[in-house]
Formats: structure tokens, sequence, C-alpha cells
């Protein structure tokens, strides 16, 4: 059986993905999560052997979740499933192991396919995103500056994306006016824009 881990913040889209490959003779559903937080604590209660990981999730993302359980549980193979498959995200999950990265327009059976492969250690990344990454050429951006960009994405004020990410105030002003100067954008949030449409987030 493989052991599988479940994270996405939406409840609806968890539970049906559960269901779902629940009815797979050789998939094991053994722990869901809602938050990044919660998908580490389960993956080290659970062990499972592979990690299947919405992109977007509150507090950390999945490729933040995967990077760590990549070096807390090595035995695990993390995969991302999303509705918002930019280039940059593609970029930064292949950056620290992920093994598959998929949208979420998938089926249950050709997640199950791709769950499948993933566990032989393969990867999988969907054909789409992988030529749209390339397209996309390279971000001038450093994980830090495109990470705090996301964050300023929804117009949420310094403070908020400083306690988010575990940072001062200062720093995380210091890192957007970087950014925003590398994509000569007049602002955090124009810059978070600029990156959004080059696939850089």
């Amino acid at each position: 059986m493989i052991r599988v881990l479940l994270a996405d913040d939406e409840h609806l889209i968890r539970g049906a993905l559960a269901s779902l490959l629940g009815l797979e003779d050789d998939i094991d559903v053994v722990a869901q999560a809602g938050t990044g937080d919660e998908a580490l604590a389960m993956a080290v209660a659970h062990r499972p052997d592979v990690a299947v990981l919405d992109l977007r999730m509150p507090v950390l993302d999945g490729v933040m979740v995967a990077e760590r359980l990549r070096d807390t549980l090595p035995g695990c193979a993390s995969m991302i499933v999303t509705s918002h498959a930019g280039p940059g995200a593609l970029k930064r999950a292949l950056s620290v192991g992920v093994r598959g990265f998929v949208p979420k327009t998938v089926s249950a059976r050709e997640l199950a396919r791709i769950i499948r492969t993933v566990h032989t250690g393969s990867r999988y990344i969907d054909q789409e995103l992988a030529a749209d990454a390339i397209a996309a050429g390279e971000s001038p951006l450093t994980p830090r500056e495109a990470e705090l960009l996301a964050y300023a994405e929804d117009g949420a004020p310094v403070s908020d994306i400083a306690s988010r990410a575990s940072l001062s105030a200062g720093t995380v002003r210091n890192y957007l006016s970087a950014a925003a100067a590398k994509l000569g954008a007049e602002n955090r949030h124009v810059a978070a824009r600029i990156a959004r449409e080059r696939g850089w987030l």
C-alpha cells in the first residue's frame, strides 16, 4: 500500500480527493491537513510515502512544506496539486525536490497514477506547466523576494507579511524594495502583479 498525506485548505476538495483515492486498491490516505503547519505535523505522526500538497495554504505553502519534509522525512516524496500553477511556482518546487507538479484539473484516476509514479522515485510534471516555465525565462528574484511578493499580492500590510514570514517589518521592506527595483515597479503591489504575469510567483 502507498501511504498518502493529503493537504489542502479547501475542505470539500480535500474530502473528495480522499474519498476518490480511497477507491484505489493500492492507495491508503493515512492523514489529511488543512494548513502547511498541520501537514508537517501529520507527516511526522503518520510517516506517509507520498505527500500530496496544495500550493497555496495558510502560513506555509506547499513548496515550503515539501522543503521541510525533504529534510525531516527524506523517505516521503512530495507532489504539488494546484489551481494556481505559475512557472515560478514550478521552478521553486523543483528546486526543493518536489517529484510531481500537476493542475487540479487532473482526474482522480490520473492523480492516482501520478502518485504511483512519484512513489517509484520517478518524476511527473504536467507538460503544459513545464512549457510555460521554459517560456517564462529566469526570474531575477531570489526565492525570499518571490515569497514575500506573493504575500503582498493581496494587499497585505508589511506587518502582516512580516508575521507570516517570521521576519522583522524592516527586513520585509528591504526585500520588497529590492524586488520592486529589479522589476522596475513603483511599489510592491505593482511588482507582485508584474512577477505574477511573468510567471515568477
